[in-house]
């Protein structure tokens, strides 16, 4: 699926000399109760906050052949090599791998798991597609900060996603304590949009995927924003899943612990919401970020009994 030519821009962002405040123009929920395994209490939870956590989502033994491929990538030196990798910025620790569930087979089994697609398709009112996949690899002493940000923000000017009808869910793969950098999120924050300053770089990708410096608040806006819904930090074992919606503000900060936090994220995002051209006006940014071509319903049974 090739590109369109973007449509009237809803949220245009780095554009102005100062940041600015919009009214959000799409739902938040776009399903209803009896689409999927959500009740309508967590549904409204979700409209209000933004977020949902189940803890345990996944069983010890689900996740062991996800973490030992985990580890075996992180040895890979093929796999240090590859564009879809990415480095700390301070050193060769690995931070991100990107399009896992496109080239390896027990990750993209993770991310079709009908437990997660039920969610997302409830979620987005339909039928969903992966945006986006990645390991995000936090290690213990090394693992750096992801600064606050909206991702729709940066999937709106530099990919093209024209629409709020996008869901990020992250998987955790190792305790997610207090201590070793775990998700924070500002509840709320998701209602309306910030558009940010600053014109895009070409090629930005290749700084921001280390250190993003385009498309983060301005501290007063991001100040206003923790007075009114204040900072969430998700905790969790081994197995918790959160779905966080894609104009939620969240970030995180380094880990100084010795122990690791390494964490499976996906986007889900509605087979009506594909992308067009980028609103920066710029060249897309690659594939492995941002998904063009395979752009098909993702298959769905669901389980049996199964629900967050």
């Amino acid at each position: 699926m090739s590109a369109e030519l973007a449509p009237t821009d809803l949220y245009p962002s780095r554009v102005g000399e100062a940041p600015r405040w919009l009214d959000r123009r799409d739902p938040v929920v776009h399903g209803a109760a009896g689409d999927g395994p959500l009740s309508a209490d967590l549904l409204t939870s979700y409209q209000a906050q933004g977020f949902l956590t189940s803890p345990l989502m996944f069983s010890e033994a689900e996740l062991a052949p996800v973490q030992a491929e985990l580890e075996r990538l992180g040895r890979d030196p093929a796999v240090a090599a590859m564009p879809e990798t990415i480095t700390e910025p301070d050193s060769r620790a690995l931070r991100s791998i990107f399009a896992v569930h496109v080239h390896n087979p027990v990750l993209r089994a993770l991310c079709h798991h009908p437990r997660l697609v039920g969610v997302a398709r409830q979620l987005l009112g339909g039928e969903v597609y992966l945006h986006q996949s990645r390991i995000n690899f936090k290690p213990g002493f090394a693992g750096r900060s992801f600064d606050w940000h909206s991702d729709f923000e940066t999937w709106h000017v530099e990919d093209g996603m024209p629409r709020m009808r996008a869901v990020s869910c992250a998987i955790s793969l190792t305790e997610n304590a207090t201590y070793n950098g775990p998700l924070m999120v500002i509840p709320g924050s998701h209602r309306r949009f910030l558009a940010c300053v600053g014109e895009t770089p070409a090629e930005h990708f290749k700084q921001s995927l280390k250190r993003q410096a385009y498309g983060v608040p301005d501290r007063e806006s991001l100040a206003q924003l923790v007075r009114e819904g204040g900072i969430t930090t998700l905790t969790g074992p081994a197995g918790t899943v959160t779905f966080f919606e894609c104009n939620l503000m969240h970030g995180s900060n380094s880990n100084i612990s010795p122990l690791p936090r390494h964490n499976v994220f996906m986007v889900f995002n509605s087979v009506e919401n594909t992308l067009v051209d980028p609103y920066c006006g710029l060249a897309p940014r690659p594939p492995y970020i941002a998904e063009r071509a395979r752009a098909e319903p993702i298959p769905y049974r669901p389980e049996r009994g199964a629900g967050p």
